[in-house]
């Protein structure tokens, strides 16, 4: 696997060669059209995904409004990881902007791979508590920007 595409990935920025080798052992590639939906808001979260090529939308529909971006993602990004986490629903729609292919990682495969091991569990984890601590903080500052608007 691409050692690069994993360091840009965020959750596996800290594993060695030897464990990006093994997490490319359970890696799918998955292939999808400009605007073909990857999966949509109230989905079962049963894979996470990493863009490999092209680009891919993650969006809410609002009602009366329609679809609103919330971002477009880009090689290396890491989407679709904490429904598989908390054996949860989608929380938005992914949507393919462009033509792309996926790097895909099953949710049963991601934690038969943390179960067998465990350094490579503890790093995976720390990244994935960081990468939701950044996410948290963005949040918040969108949420303060808003308020700040809705003050004029």
């Amino acid at each position: 696997m691409n050692r690069e595409l994993f360091a840009k990935a965020g959750i596996f920025e800290d594993l060695d060669d030897d464990e990006i080798e093994g997490v490319g052992e359970i890696c799918d590639e998955l292939e999808f059209s400009g605007g073909q939906y990857i999966f949509h808001e109230g989905d079962e979260g049963d894979r996470l995904f990493i863009v490999n090529t092209g680009e891919v939308r993650i969006s809410r529909d609002v009602p009366g409004a329609g679809e609103e971006a919330i971002t477009v993602l880009r090689r290396g990004a890491c989407f679709g990881e904490m429904s598989v986490l908390d054996r949860s629903q989608r929380s938005t729609d992914a949507i393919a902007h462009s033509r792309c292919t996926l790097i895909s990682i099953s949710r049963e495969d991601f934690a038969l791979l943390l179960e067998s091991d465990r350094d490579l569990a503890y790093k995976v984890l720390w990244s994935v508590v960081r990468l939701l601590c950044q996410r948290l903080r963005m949040t918040n500052e969108a949420m303060r920007s808003l308020m700040v608007m809705a003050m004029f």
